[in-house]
């Protein structure tokens, strides 16, 4: 396979200046980092990053060229998936902060002008959730809080329950857990410890939006949806749920009903906004779903829906990827989404993901950031990916949840003690071992490093060329050869 290279050809369009001005709106052709919270930055030494230590990064951000931050949940939770199993939605966990150390990192990022969007994950909550206890005593408003079913009868063993279905859960096994107790069944598309909403019932929606009015109130400016597709699953006429084929998930994933809440939150937003003046609060959606689903998440002509649902297209990329590669995998979204929507993003990389250094090669680290920076609409880089961070195998063997790890490294700062992440040599993951080479205080002090590239990148996407001009030319791509990819601006 040859060398793929890339070529950005930047034209000086020359007057264009005003046509950007005003344009679009903030998050258009915005640069979003994600943020891994117990990766980030430690500050009092017990070796999990923590929100004073965001709060201390920001102005690394503002240095990079960031537009905003998302932020991986901070919510209390038991941590059985790190934090994705939320049990207050609108308190901070103790192992990250307090309230008010959120609310100091927030006034200091509105000083700078770096904008904080909160993981917002809705899908589930932890068993250890007051709701969920309140919903297995089938307290008065609660019973059917949660998704809950009776399960069939086992011809085998009389009076034993079998799960209402044969869904499988993402990460294995049934979607379906037996609760002595209320003696049912609960529903839980991810871990046992993370119980799925009922979304049907109007108690669960509004208890939704108070969690949003929360946050919005404390001044966040948007939210990146979790597991978007799982919200809803079919149940049959007769309240019965339909067996499927595991490798299709057609009965518990993407329904429509699903589309139809995003459009209910886009709406409480703009709502909250009209009330309550400022910039728009956006929504980002995490869904690994067709373009054709994607584009009812973003709307479907008379509501609107998630301004940006993430294009994970990119995640194809690997070691022998070519040009006409790429072009593919740029074509889908470019010929469909921006052709319809005028809008795009690109994502290489998140904390479930194995970063892309190790999926491209060592040498190719910085053509991604050509290629994500020329490429129009928003980027979103996650957490070192602009110094060149790779993975740290952090055991053996490992199962799919396991694997997720190894992207979750800390961060790292200089080369002194845990990569300057934290003043403890005790670290919840290991420090990559080449933090002594990759780290921003030595990329910063190399004329022509990693992040060096990445910041001058950052700063020709705000110029006019770059900007998001929608239908007014100035742009375009392509393989010109197996190994060459061009854009021109």
């Amino acid at each position: 396979m040859g060398k793929l290279t890339l070529s950005l050809v930047v034209l000086a369009l020359v007057g264009l200046t005003s046509l950007a001005s005003g344009a679009t709106d903030w998050w258009e052709d915005s640069s979003l980092y994600q943020i891994y919270p117990r990766s980030f930055k430690d500050s009092d030494g017990n070796g999990i990053g923590d929100i004073n230590g965001i709060t201390e990064g920001l102005d690394y951000l503002k240095e990079i060229g960031m537009t905003a931050t998302w932020l991986s949940p901070i919510f209390k939770s038991p941590m059985a998936d790190n934090g994705y199993d939320i049990s207050n939605f609108t308190d901070i966990d103790p192992i990250f902060g307090t309230l008010e150390d959120f609310d100091v990192m927030l006034k200091k990022a509105k000083a700078i002008g770096i904008k904080i969007i909160l993981d917002f994950v809705p899908n589930h909550s932890s068993n250890e959730c007051e709701w969920f206890e309140k919903s297995i005593n089938r307290e008065d408003g609660y019973e059917d809080f949660y998704v809950w079913a009776d399960g069939k009868d086992d011809p085998q063993n009389p009076g034993k329950k079998l799960p209402p279905s044969n869904w499988e859960g993402v990460f294995g096994g049934s979607m379906w857990k037996w609760n002595e107790k209320r003696q049912q069944f609960y529903l839980h598309q991810f871990l046992e410890e993370q119980p799925d909403f009922n979304f049907r019932n109007k108690q669960v929606r509004e208890k939704m939006l108070d969690v949003l009015k929360f946050w919005l109130d404390r001044g966040v400016d948007g939210f990146r949806i979790d597991a978007v597709p799982h919200m809803f699953e079919k149940v049959n006429d007769d309240g019965s749920y339909p067996d499927e084929d595991p490798t299709n998930h057609y009965y518990t994933q993407d329904q429509y009903e699903t589309v139809e809440l995003l459009y209910e939150w886009r709406e409480f937003l703009e709502a909250y906004r009209k009330k309550n003046g400022g910039e728009t609060r956006v929504l980002l959606a995490e869904a690994y779903s067709p373009l054709t689903m994607l584009d009812k998440y973003i709307g479907n002509g008379t509501h609107q829906g998630a301004q940006i649902p993430f294009n994970f297209a990119l995640w194809g990329l690997n070691l022998t990827t070519n040009a006409r590669d790429v072009q593919g995998m740029v074509d889908g979204w470019m010929s469909f989404m921006w052709k319809k929507h005028q809008t795009a993003n690109w994502v290489t990389g998140n904390h479930d993901m194995g970063r892309v250094v190790d999926r491209v090669g060592e040498n190719k680290k910085d053509l991604i950031h050509f290629l994500l920076t020329g490429l129009p609409g928003v980027t979103v880089t996650y957490y070192g990916e602009e110094i060149g961070m790779s993975n740290v195998v952090t055991c053996e063997n490992c199962s799919y949840v396991e694997t997720r790890s190894f992207s979750r490294s800390p961060f790292q700062w200089n080369d002194g003690e845990s990569a300057g992440f934290s003043s403890s040599n005790e670290t919840w993951l290991p420090v990559a071992e080449d933090y002594k080479s990759v780290n921003v205080e030595r990329l910063r002090s190399l004329p022509r490093s990693t992040l060096k590239m990445f910041v001058a990148l950052q700063k020709l996407k705000t110029s006019s060329a770059f900007k998001a001009f929608k239908n007014k030319g100035g742009f375009s791509y392509g393989a010109i050869s197996e190994n060459v990819f061009q854009i021109i601006r």
